[in-house]
């Protein structure tokens, strides 16, 4: 992994302020800083005078809005509005006006202001449109003297009394994978909003993960290196939002959005990351500090705390239907993960397993888990739905299977002793359940969690912070609240109940596929999609649907009596043409 040369971009306090590097100073033409000056001025005065007055002269350059527009965190009476602005080659800022309108060609502006692209958020500017009304679309867009920028679409929160919510999920969006189909597809949709559950970007070098196909796809990751420092940063989201389905959709739908690992570094956790080397790769705080403050200019999010932008979690209420809950679990209070070898090795299992059953163990930290019980008990929302990362339900398997399903070893005897560890375990429990008195020894020791025990398979999961689920899973019962966990990660479909350690039903979770990044067709390619979804419904008890195969985005919707999920797979990301399939729907009743 090589450092990138511009490492002055990354700062060098471990504390968080709301773009507080130093922009970086550039020598730039007299001629052109009073072009810019005269077309800025030009801008700011829109509002006063009408857009009849907008100035700028007809030989000034415009500045270019290259990667699009976005909204997001809508409320009922606002919303935020994002682009990105620049004169070509120069560092100076540019001024600029912005627009809400109830018409998409401007005759009726319903709120406007002024704005500037700075230099020191990387030309990247966010307003907080207020003045709205509640559950109404609206569009917008940011001039610089007579040139705008693309028209956007978006949508305020609904008014107490809403009926209905479609919300469009997704997750893991990996530029050298593949194509953004889904992103295409979720912008046709009759989804409202969206929901981002991070991995909106991937940090690895151009040779990294998932980029077999990206020279042929034309998508090899910018810049090549491994993204380390600010400048790495936010030279990969420019990448990303260049692409035109994610510039549409962004223009289409208002998002709500949350980060996971891959914004800054693979399985992270709040003093480290499974792929970043202390020293050799600088200090982790510094490369976090960069990641996440690329992570706040590039993203039409509001900032809930301005000192400690780590601090994501909020809440949003969808009219008294639903109320969605979005929550950090990566950086604020994430413990290191456990990995599967300390479980399985003999002089490391008793003390891997006495941290996993720790009371204290956290993935979301003290705070925050305070925070989101006492919004549990406040909401009146029919739904409560937690819009967050990684899967919440059980996906555990026995140890004698896991052990046998080693992705790194495909060779035939390799793959024939997993199949048997897999049919051995499964016949054992359908014996089980339809004639237990022909259960041998054998088979009761594979179903005996003393001598086999049960284990997630993803301990970067909840399955591997087990304590601090059962304390939220708990809360939701208490309270008497109807429950509803989004979830992505996995690159992988699952739709599963929410049970508690004593197996009684709290709520359930609904789980999107990646956009583009591959699942267990790549990862168990020993396996036919078939196979690897009958043993995971076979295997795993709370699970009641999966898809390991296929690219997409999940269609949920709310409303008094139900949630549903659809889940919309496109045929492949490596080409241009694609099908979709959205035959596959799940609901559960409130």
């Amino acid at each position: 992994m090589n450092r990138s040369s511009d490492d002055s971009a990354v700062p060098s306090k471990n504390a968080l302020t709301p773009f507080s590097h130093e922009a970086a100073s550039t020598a730039v033409p007299r001629r052109h800083v009073l072009r810019v000056a005269l077309g800025g001025f030009a801008a700011v005065g829109m509002t006063s005078f009408g857009l009849s007055a907008c100035g700028g002269s007809d030989d000034a350059t415009p500045p270019d809005f290259a990667f699009g527009i976005a909204s997001g965190d809508p409320l009922a009476d606002r919303v935020m509005l994002w682009t990105h602005a620049q004169f070509a080659g120069l560092s100076a800022d540019v001024p600029m006006a912005w627009e809400v309108a109830s018409d998409a060609a401007f005759t009726t502006i319903t709120a406007s202001g002024n704005a500037s692209a700075t230099a020191a958020t990387g030309h990247t500017v966010k307003v907080d449109a207020k003045g709205l009304s509640a559950g109404k679309d609206y569009y917008f867009r940011f001039r610089w003297g007579q040139h705008s920028s693309p028209v956007g679409k978006t949508r305020t929160l609904p008014a107490a009394g809403a009926a209905s919510l479609a919300l469009a999920v997704l997750t893991c969006s990996n530029y050298p994978a593949g194509y953004f189909h889904a992103y295409a597809e979720a912008a046709k949709s009759d989804a409202k909003y969206a929901v981002h559950l991070g991995d909106f970007i991937y940090e690895y070098a151009a040779d990294g993960y998932a980029s077999a196909d990206a020279a042929k796809l034309g998508r090899l990751s910018q810049p090549a290196t491994e993204c380390l420092t600010l400048s790495d940063y936010r030279k990969r989201y420019a990448q990303y939002r260049s692409d035109p389905d994610s510039k549409n959709f962004h223009a289409t739908l208002p998002v709500i959005a949350v980060w996971d690992d891959h914004e800054v570094a693979n399985d992270t956790f709040k003093d480290g990351a499974e792929n970043h080397t202390e020293g050799a790769e600088g200090r982790f705080t510094d490369r976090r500090n960069a990641a996440v403050q690329a992570w706040h200019e590039w993203m039409p999010v509001r900032t809930p705390d301005a000192s400690n932008l780590l601090k994501i979690y909020r809440s949003f209420d969808f009219g008294g239907l639903a109320a969605m809950h979005m929550l950090e679990t990566r950086l604020i209070g994430r413990d290191k993960q456990i990995t599967f070898t300390d479980l399985m090795n003999p002089a490391t299992a008793s003390s891997a397993m006495t941290t996993l059953a720790s009371p204290t163990r956290s993935m979301m930290g003290a705070e925050q888990l305070g925070w989101l019980q006492g919004q549990l008990a406040a909401s009146k929302a029919t739904w409560q739905v937690l819009g967050q990362q990684v899967l919440m339900a059980r996906m555990a398997f026995p140890v004698s299977v896991l052990t046998a399903l080693n992705p790194d070893n495909t060779s035939a005897d390799a793959v024939a002793a997993g199949q048997k560890a897999i049919n051995d375990y499964l016949t054992a429990k359908a014996t089980a359940a339809q004639a237990p008195e022909l259960l041998t020894d054998t088979q009761k020791a594979l179903l005996n969690p003393a001598v086999n025990p049960l284990l997630g398979y993803n301990l970067d999961a909840w399955d591997g912070y087990p304590v601090e689920r059962e304390i939220v899973l708990t809360t939701a019962k208490q309270l008497g609240k109807k429950l509803v966990v989004l979830a992505g990660d996995t690159h992988n479909a699952w739709a599963s109940q929410l049970t508690l350690m004593d197996g009684s039903v709290v709520g359930h979770e609904f789980a999107t596929s990646s956009i583009s990044s591959p699942g267990f067709e790549e990862y168990l390619p020993t396996l036919t999609p078939d196979q690897s979804k009958a043993i995971f419904l076979g295997v795993v008890n709370d699970l009641k649907y999966a898809d390991t195969s296929r690219r997409g985005f999940m269609l949920m919707r709310f409303t008094p009596a139900q949630a549903t999920a659809t889940w919309h797979f496109v045929s492949t990301v490596k080409s241009r043409s694609y099908a979709v399939d959205a035959s596959a729907t799940l609901s559960y009743s409130a």
